[in-house]
């Protein structure tokens, strides 16, 4: 069983940055390429930004180039999404998604997912 923990959303005005964290874990030791997807209200869920196994390369969506920034930490299996000049549009519920296998910016390419962290811009 793959366990995905997404932790730092909350409340920012416009203009701020925010930090997300999430951690997957499984019973074998195993490398996920991971991924940040985000569904606002009444919105489908949207990509946001990948990073592959070894952090090599990473994908972000239009809407957040430039101002976003994904990364492993130290920790295996631990990739962190910096979000800066965040403006009232990123509202959503941002979630983390890993995969052993397979990397993408389709929500389709990864197997475990987390619950979700509410992230909201003020205005």
């Amino acid at each position: 069983q793959v366990q995905v923990v997404e932790t730092g959303g909350g409340l920012v005005q416009a203009g701020g940055s925010l930090r997300l964290s999430c951690v997957a874990s499984g019973r074998t030791p195993t490398t996920y390429a991971m991924a940040w997807f985000r569904q606002a209200p009444g919105k489908e869920r949207e990509f946001v930004a990948a990073i592959t196994w070894t952090g090599g390369s990473t994908d972000y969506a239009d809407a957040v180039k430039g101002r976003f920034t994904i990364s492993r930490a130290n920790a295996k299996n631990t990739v962190l999404l910096q979000m800066n000049n965040l403006k009232p549009d990123d509202t959503a519920v941002y979630y983390c998604a890993a995969d052993p296998v397979n990397y993408g910016t389709n929500a389709q390419a990864y197997d475990y997912w987390g619950q979700g962290t509410q992230v909201t811009v003020s205005s």
